[in-house]
């Protein structure tokens, strides 16, 4: 099948609202537990576009959503600006057909071409599937934290894993103004 990565349209926030759903209702890669209406995937959509970042699908030949990726600032201060945190999901019935590695491939060189030097990933540590897929990217694991989250009744253990987009870059001058 012919699959390729493009920008998000507006059309396509039904199927990224679906796919976002699902894995919040029914698995540990969101941690959140309500469903999102399509006034949120539009703010959500609109304030990535607004700071510059990727909103990226993943479409068939019919252009069929099968999956997102996106980055977005790391932690709101100053000293974080050059680090960005993604999310991959593709869709339940489309898992485990290489269409996170693309995603994530597309979704790191957009890092790049924005002057990002680090990019972080957050993810539950049963989550087996998502930290191969990192490790085959190269991302490195860098952090474990014990019961920080809690979902369907049990603890949840986060896995910090962390790619550095650019390792030669020397860190910007020092601007006190």
């Amino acid at each position: 099948m012919t699959y390729h990565v493009r920008d998000a349209l507006h059309t396509d926030l039904p199927a990224i609202r679906d796919i976002y759903n699902e894995a919040a209702l029914n698995t540990t890669a969101i941690w959140n537990e309500q469903a999102v209406d399509l006034g949120n995937r539009q703010a959500w959509l609109s304030a990535r576009q607004s700071q510059g970042y990727p909103v990226l699908v993943i479409v068939d030949a019919d252009e069929n959503v099968l999956g997102y990726a996106s980055f977005g600032d790391w932690r709101p201060f100053d000293g974080y600006r050059h680090t960005v945190e993604h999310s991959v999901y593709v869709r339940n019935d489309q898992r485990g057909n290489g269409l996170g590695p693309r995603l994530m491939s597309a979704l790191i060189e957009r890092a790049r071409a924005c002057g990002k030097h680090v990019m972080v990933a957050a993810i539950e540590s049963g989550n087996a599937a998502s930290i191969r897929l990192h490790e085959r990217a190269g991302f490195i694991t860098t952090g474990q934290m014990p019961q920080v989250g809690t979902k369907f009744g049990r603890w949840l253990d986060l896995t910090f894993m962390q790619l550095v987009l650019d390792p030669g870059a020397q860190p910007p001058a020092f601007d006190k103004e």
